[in-house]
Protein backbone atom coordinates (compact mmCIF):
# COMPACT_ATOMS: atom_id res chain seq x y z
CA UNK A 1 0.00 0.00 0.00
CA UNK A 2 0.99 3.61 -0.60
CA UNK A 3 -0.61 6.05 1.99
CA UNK A 4 -0.29 9.75 0.21
CA UNK A 5 -0.38 12.64 3.93
CA UNK A 6 0.37 10.84 7.10
CA UNK A 7 -1.53 13.19 9.44
CA UNK A 8 -3.99 11.17 11.76
CA UNK A 9 -6.09 9.18 9.82
CA UNK A 10 -3.12 9.01 7.46
CA UNK A 11 -0.84 8.02 10.26
CA UNK A 12 -3.18 5.13 12.04
CA UNK A 13 -3.79 3.40 8.22
CA UNK A 14 -0.34 3.05 7.74
CA UNK A 15 0.77 1.84 10.81
CA UNK A 16 -2.52 -0.71 11.05
CA UNK A 17 -1.73 -2.00 8.06
CA UNK A 18 2.12 -2.24 8.53
CA UNK A 19 1.11 -4.12 11.73
CA UNK A 20 -1.03 -6.49 9.45
CA UNK A 21 1.93 -7.53 7.33
CA UNK A 22 1.47 -5.08 4.26
CA UNK A 23 4.60 -3.40 2.95
CA UNK A 24 3.70 0.17 3.41
CA UNK A 25 5.41 3.79 2.37
CA UNK A 26 4.21 6.29 3.75
CA UNK A 27 4.42 10.10 1.96
CA UNK A 28 4.45 12.83 3.58
CA UNK A 29 5.68 16.92 3.07
CA UNK A 30 4.70 18.27 6.01
CA UNK A 31 4.41 17.08 9.61
CA UNK A 32 4.06 13.80 10.32
CA UNK A 33 0.85 13.44 12.82
CA UNK A 34 -0.83 16.39 11.13
CA UNK A 35 -2.08 19.38 11.85
CA UNK A 36 -4.17 17.92 15.28
CA UNK A 37 -1.02 17.54 17.07
CA UNK A 38 0.97 20.62 16.52
CA UNK A 39 -1.71 23.53 15.44
CA UNK A 40 -4.79 22.42 16.12
CA UNK A 41 -7.04 20.53 18.65
CA UNK A 42 -4.33 19.79 20.97
CA UNK A 43 -2.14 23.10 21.64
CA UNK A 44 -5.48 25.06 21.08
CA UNK A 45 -7.39 22.71 23.88
CA UNK A 46 -4.21 23.67 26.13
CA UNK A 47 -4.59 27.22 25.35
CA UNK A 48 -8.45 26.83 26.39
CA UNK A 49 -7.60 24.80 29.75
CA UNK A 50 -5.29 28.05 30.07
CA UNK A 51 -7.67 30.29 29.53
CA UNK A 52 -10.40 28.77 31.54
CA UNK A 53 -8.62 28.52 34.54
CA UNK A 54 -8.42 32.41 34.26
CA UNK A 55 -12.08 32.72 34.19
CA UNK A 56 -12.72 30.10 37.49
CA UNK A 57 -10.19 31.87 39.59
CA UNK A 58 -12.46 35.09 38.87
CA UNK A 59 -15.76 32.68 39.61
CA UNK A 60 -14.20 32.14 43.03
CA UNK A 61 -15.57 36.04 44.24
CA UNK A 62 -19.25 35.65 45.51
CA UNK A 63 -18.79 31.58 46.38
CA UNK A 64 -15.68 30.90 47.72
CA UNK A 65 -13.85 34.25 48.96
CA UNK A 66 -12.07 36.72 46.87
CA UNK A 67 -9.44 35.85 44.51
CA UNK A 68 -7.44 37.84 42.06
CA UNK A 69 -5.35 36.37 39.00
CA UNK A 70 -2.07 37.85 36.97
CA UNK A 71 -2.49 36.64 33.46
CA UNK A 72 0.65 35.04 32.27
CA UNK A 73 1.06 33.90 28.77
CA UNK A 74 4.48 32.53 29.21
CA UNK A 75 3.54 29.08 30.71
CA UNK A 76 1.09 28.55 27.96
CA UNK A 77 3.67 28.97 25.21
CA UNK A 78 6.30 26.74 26.84
CA UNK A 79 3.98 24.11 27.25
CA UNK A 80 2.54 24.33 24.12
CA UNK A 81 6.90 24.46 22.57
CA UNK A 82 7.14 21.22 24.80
CA UNK A 83 4.35 19.37 23.49
CA UNK A 84 5.33 19.99 19.62
CA UNK A 85 9.12 19.47 21.00
CA UNK A 86 9.93 22.49 20.85
CA UNK A 87 10.47 23.46 17.11
CA UNK A 88 7.66 21.19 15.78
CA UNK A 89 9.79 18.31 14.99
CA UNK A 90 7.61 15.01 14.36
CA UNK A 91 10.58 12.81 14.71
CA UNK A 92 8.76 10.84 17.23
CA UNK A 93 5.89 10.46 15.32
CA UNK A 94 8.55 8.94 12.43
CA UNK A 95 9.33 6.84 14.40
CA UNK A 96 6.22 5.38 15.79
CA UNK A 97 5.05 4.78 12.55
CA UNK A 98 8.48 3.12 11.28
CA UNK A 99 8.64 0.99 14.72
CA UNK A 100 5.15 -0.61 13.59
CA UNK A 101 7.02 -1.48 9.87
CA UNK A 102 6.10 1.33 7.21
CA UNK A 103 8.72 3.52 5.52
CA UNK A 104 8.48 7.14 5.49
CA UNK A 105 9.26 9.42 2.79
CA UNK A 106 9.47 13.15 3.78
CA UNK A 107 9.06 14.51 0.66
CA UNK A 108 5.95 15.56 -2.00
CA UNK A 109 3.56 13.19 -3.08
CA UNK A 110 2.26 13.53 -6.95
CA UNK A 111 0.49 10.38 -8.22
CA UNK A 112 1.47 9.47 -11.78
CA UNK A 113 -1.18 6.13 -12.86
CA UNK A 114 -3.79 3.85 -11.52
CA UNK A 115 -1.21 2.31 -8.88
CA UNK A 116 1.73 4.50 -9.09
CA UNK A 117 3.22 7.76 -7.06
CA UNK A 118 6.42 9.82 -7.32
CA UNK A 119 7.99 11.25 -4.37
CA UNK A 120 11.18 13.13 -4.94
CA UNK A 121 13.26 11.46 -7.42
CA UNK A 122 11.66 8.22 -6.53
CA UNK A 123 8.73 5.83 -7.73
CA UNK A 124 6.50 3.46 -6.12
CA UNK A 125 3.87 0.93 -7.01
CA UNK A 126 1.33 -0.39 -5.40
CA UNK A 127 0.30 -3.69 -5.40
CA UNK A 128 -2.77 -3.46 -3.24
CA UNK A 129 -3.54 0.24 -3.60
CA UNK A 130 -3.50 3.66 -2.86
CA UNK A 131 -5.00 5.98 0.44
CA UNK A 132 -5.22 9.28 -0.13
CA UNK A 133 -5.43 11.33 3.21
CA UNK A 134 -3.66 15.05 2.66
CA UNK A 135 -6.05 16.76 4.76
CA UNK A 136 -6.51 20.66 4.38
CA UNK A 137 -5.01 24.19 4.65
CA UNK A 138 -6.50 27.11 5.78
CA UNK A 139 -8.77 28.74 3.24
CA UNK A 140 -7.86 31.92 2.36
CA UNK A 141 -10.67 34.80 0.78
CA UNK A 142 -9.03 36.86 -1.77
CA UNK A 143 -9.68 40.00 0.07
CA UNK A 144 -7.94 43.33 -1.60
CA UNK A 145 -4.47 44.05 0.10
CA UNK A 146 -4.90 40.71 1.87
CA UNK A 147 -1.81 38.59 0.23
CA UNK A 148 1.37 39.55 1.35
CA UNK A 149 0.70 40.78 4.65
CA UNK A 150 1.71 39.12 7.67
CA UNK A 151 -1.74 37.75 8.94
CA UNK A 152 -2.26 34.52 11.29
CA UNK A 153 -3.97 31.33 10.40
CA UNK A 154 -4.40 28.95 13.32
CA UNK A 155 -0.67 28.13 12.72
CA UNK A 156 0.56 31.15 14.10
CA UNK A 157 -1.69 31.81 16.45
CA UNK A 158 -0.58 28.43 18.07
CA UNK A 159 3.08 29.44 17.99
CA UNK A 160 2.91 33.01 19.34
CA UNK A 161 5.28 33.66 22.39
CA UNK A 162 3.91 37.46 22.84
CA UNK A 163 0.22 38.35 22.89
CA UNK A 164 -0.99 41.52 21.04
CA UNK A 165 -2.61 44.17 22.28
CA UNK A 166 -5.39 43.71 19.94
CA UNK A 167 -6.53 41.08 17.34
CA UNK A 168 -9.25 41.03 14.43
CA UNK A 169 -10.61 37.64 13.68
CA UNK A 170 -12.33 36.85 10.47
CA UNK A 171 -14.84 34.20 10.77
CA UNK A 172 -16.86 33.04 13.91
CA UNK A 173 -16.69 29.29 13.21
CA UNK A 174 -15.20 27.38 16.15
CA UNK A 175 -11.62 28.33 15.11
CA UNK A 176 -12.46 31.81 15.06
CA UNK A 177 -14.81 32.17 18.42
CA UNK A 178 -12.00 29.44 20.65
CA UNK A 179 -9.20 31.32 19.97
CA UNK A 180 -10.60 34.77 20.38
CA UNK A 181 -12.28 33.71 23.88
CA UNK A 182 -8.56 32.47 24.74
CA UNK A 183 -6.82 35.48 23.63
CA UNK A 184 -9.69 37.85 25.33
CA UNK A 185 -8.93 35.95 28.33
CA UNK A 186 -5.72 37.07 28.67
CA UNK A 187 -6.25 40.77 27.80
CA UNK A 188 -5.93 40.77 24.15
CA UNK A 189 -8.80 43.34 22.58
CA UNK A 190 -10.75 41.07 20.48
CA UNK A 191 -12.55 42.29 17.43
CA UNK A 192 -14.96 39.60 15.80
CA UNK A 193 -16.08 39.66 11.98
CA UNK A 194 -18.47 37.20 11.14
CA UNK A 195 -20.47 37.25 7.15
CA UNK A 196 -23.48 35.69 8.62
CA UNK A 197 -26.01 37.21 11.08
CA UNK A 198 -24.98 35.20 13.98
CA UNK A 199 -21.86 32.75 15.08
CA UNK A 200 -21.63 29.11 14.98
CA UNK A 201 -24.15 29.19 11.82
CA UNK A 202 -23.64 25.62 11.47
CA UNK A 203 -25.43 24.39 14.47
CA UNK A 204 -28.54 25.43 15.99
CA UNK A 205 -29.11 29.28 16.60
CA UNK A 206 -29.17 29.51 20.27
CA UNK A 207 -26.09 27.78 20.06
CA UNK A 208 -24.62 31.21 18.48
CA UNK A 209 -26.34 33.17 21.18
CA UNK A 210 -25.10 31.76 23.73
CA UNK A 211 -21.66 31.70 22.62
CA UNK A 212 -21.65 34.99 21.42
CA UNK A 213 -22.89 36.35 24.42
CA UNK A 214 -20.38 34.64 26.55
CA UNK A 215 -17.44 36.42 24.52
CA UNK A 216 -18.72 39.71 24.96
CA UNK A 217 -18.82 38.99 28.69
CA UNK A 218 -15.39 38.34 28.56
CA UNK A 219 -14.80 42.01 26.32
CA UNK A 220 -14.93 40.78 22.80
CA UNK A 221 -16.76 42.73 20.07
CA UNK A 222 -18.65 41.33 17.10
CA UNK A 223 -19.22 42.98 14.11
CA UNK A 224 -21.94 40.71 12.38
CA UNK A 225 -23.82 40.54 9.14
CA UNK A 226 -20.71 41.84 6.82
CA UNK A 227 -17.79 40.88 5.08
CA UNK A 228 -14.28 42.04 4.55
CA UNK A 229 -13.39 44.15 1.30
CA UNK A 230 -9.99 45.00 2.07
CA UNK A 231 -7.04 44.94 4.30
CA UNK A 232 -4.63 47.45 5.11
CA UNK A 233 -1.53 47.06 7.04
CA UNK A 234 0.46 50.19 7.83
CA UNK A 235 2.70 50.83 11.07
CA UNK A 236 2.14 47.45 12.26
CA UNK A 237 -1.64 47.80 12.35
CA UNK A 238 -3.98 45.68 10.29
CA UNK A 239 -7.17 48.22 8.88
CA UNK A 240 -9.92 45.77 7.52
CA UNK A 241 -12.66 47.37 5.46
CA UNK A 242 -16.49 45.96 5.35
CA UNK A 243 -19.02 45.72 3.38
CA UNK A 244 -21.10 47.82 5.69
CA UNK A 245 -18.73 50.70 5.40
CA UNK A 246 -17.63 49.96 8.89
CA UNK A 247 -14.04 49.44 9.15
CA UNK A 248 -11.84 48.28 12.63
CA UNK A 249 -8.64 48.00 13.20
CA UNK A 250 -5.83 45.69 15.08
CA UNK A 251 -2.69 45.05 15.62
CA UNK A 252 -2.81 41.05 14.31
CA UNK A 253 -5.31 39.44 11.94
CA UNK A 254 -6.47 36.08 12.14
CA UNK A 255 -7.59 34.62 9.08
CA UNK A 256 -10.36 31.95 10.48
CA UNK A 257 -12.40 31.16 7.50
CA UNK A 258 -12.32 27.95 6.96
CA UNK A 259 -10.28 25.47 5.73
CA UNK A 260 -9.74 23.73 1.79
CA UNK A 261 -8.74 20.30 0.74
CA UNK A 262 -4.62 20.02 0.44
CA UNK A 263 -5.19 17.95 -2.97
CA UNK A 264 -3.11 20.64 -5.30
CA UNK A 265 -1.47 19.36 -7.99
CA UNK A 266 -1.89 15.44 -6.16
CA UNK A 267 -2.31 14.03 -9.51
CA UNK A 268 -6.18 12.59 -8.81
CA UNK A 269 -7.09 12.73 -12.75
CA UNK A 270 -4.59 10.32 -12.88
CA UNK A 271 -6.51 7.94 -10.93
CA UNK A 272 -9.53 9.17 -12.59
CA UNK A 273 -10.89 11.69 -9.44
CA UNK A 274 -11.91 15.75 -10.39
CA UNK A 275 -8.83 17.82 -9.32
CA UNK A 276 -10.88 20.70 -9.21
CA UNK A 277 -13.45 19.12 -6.85
CA UNK A 278 -14.05 20.81 -3.34
CA UNK A 279 -14.12 17.17 -2.08
CA UNK A 280 -13.12 13.41 -2.74
CA UNK A 281 -16.18 11.67 -2.88
CA UNK A 282 -16.47 8.30 -1.15
CA UNK A 283 -18.69 5.29 -1.35
CA UNK A 284 -19.87 3.93 2.34
CA UNK A 285 -16.50 1.47 2.36
CA UNK A 286 -14.51 5.32 1.56
CA UNK A 287 -13.05 3.69 -1.81
CA UNK A 288 -12.83 6.66 -3.84
CA UNK A 289 -11.94 5.06 -7.45
CA UNK A 290 -10.74 0.96 -8.34
CA UNK A 291 -8.17 0.40 -5.69
CA UNK A 292 -8.09 4.16 -4.13
CA UNK A 293 -9.06 5.08 -0.70
CA UNK A 294 -9.62 8.89 0.95
CA UNK A 295 -10.25 9.14 4.64
CA UNK A 296 -9.93 12.54 6.82
CA UNK A 297 -10.99 16.08 6.00
CA UNK A 298 -10.09 15.56 2.05
CA UNK A 299 -13.69 13.57 2.11
CA UNK A 300 -15.29 17.03 2.97
CA UNK A 301 -17.64 14.60 5.73
CA UNK A 302 -16.06 16.85 8.48
CA UNK A 303 -12.75 18.44 9.71
CA UNK A 304 -12.31 16.51 12.54
CA UNK A 305 -9.80 14.35 13.84
CA UNK A 306 -12.54 11.46 15.38
CA UNK A 307 -14.03 10.96 11.74
CA UNK A 308 -10.09 10.74 10.21
CA UNK A 309 -9.92 7.80 12.73
CA UNK A 310 -13.30 6.56 12.02
CA UNK A 311 -13.00 6.52 8.48
CA UNK A 312 -9.30 4.81 8.57
CA UNK A 313 -10.59 2.35 10.71
CA UNK A 314 -12.93 1.63 7.88
CA UNK A 315 -10.75 1.59 5.00
CA UNK A 316 -8.24 -0.35 7.04
CA UNK A 317 -10.63 -3.33 7.69
CA UNK A 318 -11.88 -2.65 4.22
CA UNK A 319 -8.05 -3.18 2.20
CA UNK A 320 -7.49 -6.29 4.56
CA UNK A 321 -11.01 -7.70 3.64
CA UNK A 322 -12.12 -8.53 6.59
CA UNK A 323 -15.25 -10.42 6.44
CA UNK A 324 -17.29 -7.91 8.75
CA UNK A 325 -15.17 -5.29 7.66
CA UNK A 326 -18.04 -1.99 8.86
CA UNK A 327 -19.48 0.81 6.43
CA UNK A 328 -19.10 4.21 7.05
CA UNK A 329 -22.38 5.74 8.46
CA UNK A 330 -22.57 9.26 9.01
CA UNK A 331 -25.79 10.04 10.47
CA UNK A 332 -24.52 10.55 14.20
CA UNK A 333 -21.28 12.35 13.65
CA UNK A 334 -20.40 14.37 16.43
CA UNK A 335 -18.64 17.62 17.01
CA UNK A 336 -17.80 19.79 20.19
CA UNK A 337 -16.80 23.93 19.72
CA UNK A 338 -14.48 23.95 22.84
CA UNK A 339 -15.35 27.38 24.11
CA UNK A 340 -16.73 28.14 27.25
CA UNK A 341 -19.42 27.16 27.83
CA UNK A 342 -18.67 24.31 25.81
CA UNK A 343 -21.47 23.20 22.77
CA UNK A 344 -21.62 19.88 22.22
CA UNK A 345 -24.15 18.49 19.12
CA UNK A 346 -24.52 15.50 17.16
CA UNK A 347 -26.39 14.68 14.20
CA UNK A 348 -28.85 17.16 12.39
CA UNK A 349 -29.84 20.56 13.92
CA UNK A 350 -33.47 21.69 13.38
CA UNK A 351 -33.33 23.27 10.36
CA UNK A 352 -31.55 20.30 8.82
CA UNK A 353 -34.04 17.86 9.85
CA UNK A 354 -36.76 20.02 8.58
CA UNK A 355 -35.03 20.96 5.28
CA UNK A 356 -34.51 16.66 5.18
CA UNK A 357 -38.37 16.53 5.27
CA UNK A 358 -39.06 15.13 8.48
CA UNK A 359 -42.00 15.35 10.96
CA UNK A 360 -40.08 17.47 13.78
CA UNK A 361 -40.49 18.06 16.97
CA UNK A 362 -38.20 19.90 19.84
CA UNK A 363 -37.53 19.59 23.15
CA UNK A 364 -35.47 21.80 25.20
CA UNK A 365 -34.16 22.64 29.20
CA UNK A 366 -32.41 25.66 30.31
CA UNK A 367 -29.00 24.35 32.21
CA UNK A 368 -29.04 26.95 35.18
CA UNK A 369 -32.93 25.43 35.46
CA UNK A 370 -31.43 21.80 36.68
CA UNK A 371 -30.34 21.32 40.28
CA UNK A 372 -27.07 20.71 39.06
CA UNK A 373 -26.71 24.24 37.00
CA UNK A 374 -28.33 26.23 39.93
CA UNK A 375 -25.56 24.58 41.93
CA UNK A 376 -22.62 25.43 40.10
CA UNK A 377 -24.22 29.21 39.62
CA UNK A 378 -21.38 31.20 38.19
CA UNK A 379 -20.45 29.84 34.55
CA UNK A 380 -23.29 27.70 34.46
CA UNK A 381 -25.07 28.79 30.91
CA UNK A 382 -26.49 26.52 28.41
CA UNK A 383 -29.07 24.44 27.89
CA UNK A 384 -29.92 20.72 26.02
CA UNK A 385 -32.26 20.68 22.86
CA UNK A 386 -33.21 17.13 21.62
CA UNK A 387 -34.58 17.00 18.16
CA UNK A 388 -36.70 14.44 17.13
CA UNK A 389 -38.31 12.37 14.03
CA UNK A 390 -41.71 12.38 15.41
CA UNK A 391 -42.60 9.73 12.92
CA UNK A 392 -39.74 7.66 13.98
CA UNK A 393 -39.99 8.98 17.43
CA UNK A 394 -36.35 8.47 17.81
CA UNK A 395 -33.54 11.74 17.99
CA UNK A 396 -32.36 12.31 14.87
CA UNK A 397 -29.96 15.32 16.78
CA UNK A 398 -29.58 16.75 19.86
CA UNK A 399 -27.23 19.91 21.24
CA UNK A 400 -25.58 20.01 24.54
CA UNK A 401 -24.23 23.35 25.60
CA UNK A 402 -23.10 23.68 29.09
CA UNK A 403 -19.59 23.84 31.00
CA UNK A 404 -19.24 19.96 30.24
CA UNK A 405 -21.41 20.26 26.94
CA UNK A 406 -18.63 17.77 25.65
CA UNK A 407 -18.60 15.17 28.03
CA UNK A 408 -22.50 15.30 28.66
CA UNK A 409 -23.14 14.58 24.52
CA UNK A 410 -21.88 11.17 24.87
CA UNK A 411 -25.19 10.25 25.80
CA UNK A 412 -27.39 12.13 23.27
CA UNK A 413 -24.23 10.77 20.85
CA UNK A 414 -25.56 7.04 21.19
CA UNK A 415 -28.79 7.88 21.60
CA UNK A 416 -28.96 9.08 18.19
CA UNK A 417 -26.77 6.75 16.79
CA UNK A 418 -28.38 3.56 18.10
CA UNK A 419 -31.58 5.30 17.16
CA UNK A 420 -32.50 4.55 20.58
CA UNK A 421 -36.22 5.01 20.44
CA UNK A 422 -37.44 8.29 22.89
CA UNK A 423 -39.86 5.88 24.83
CA UNK A 424 -36.72 4.07 26.23
CA UNK A 425 -35.12 7.28 26.64
CA UNK A 426 -37.64 8.41 28.41
CA UNK A 427 -37.27 5.56 31.29
CA UNK A 428 -33.64 5.85 31.96
CA UNK A 429 -32.49 6.87 35.30
CA UNK A 430 -30.42 9.96 35.15
CA UNK A 431 -28.00 10.25 37.90
CA UNK A 432 -28.45 12.50 40.27
CA UNK A 433 -27.33 15.90 40.63
CA UNK A 434 -25.80 15.77 37.55
CA UNK A 435 -25.54 17.99 34.27
CA UNK A 436 -26.48 15.09 32.19
CA UNK A 437 -29.82 14.68 34.39
CA UNK A 438 -30.99 17.69 32.19
CA UNK A 439 -31.32 15.47 29.05
CA UNK A 440 -34.42 14.16 30.73
CA UNK A 441 -36.36 17.10 31.09
CA UNK A 442 -35.53 18.43 27.57
CA UNK A 443 -37.05 14.49 26.60
CA UNK A 444 -40.19 15.73 28.49
CA UNK A 445 -40.51 18.94 26.89
CA UNK A 446 -40.97 16.91 23.70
Amino acid sequence: MIVVGLGVGGEETAGRLAQAGLRVVGIESRLVGGECPYYGCIPSKMMIRAANLIAETRRVDGMAGTATVQPDWTPVAKRIREEATDTWNDQVAIDRLVSKGATVIKDRATITGPSTVKAGDREFEAARGIVIATGTVPSVPPIEGLAGTPYWTNREAIEVEVLPASLLVLGGGAIGMELAQVFARFGVKVTVVEGADEVLSMEEPESGVLAREALQRDGVTFLLGAHATQVGYAGDNFTVTLDNGASATAEKLLVATGRRIATADLGLEKVGLDPKARRIEVDEHVRAADRVWAIGDVTGVGVFTHNAMYQADIAVRDILQEPDAPTANYHAMPRVTFTDPEIGAVGMTEQQARDAGLNVRTGSTPIPASTRGWIHKAGNEGFIKVVMDADRKVLVGATSAGPTGGEVLSALAVAVHAAVPVHTLRQMIFAYPTFHRAIGEALKAL
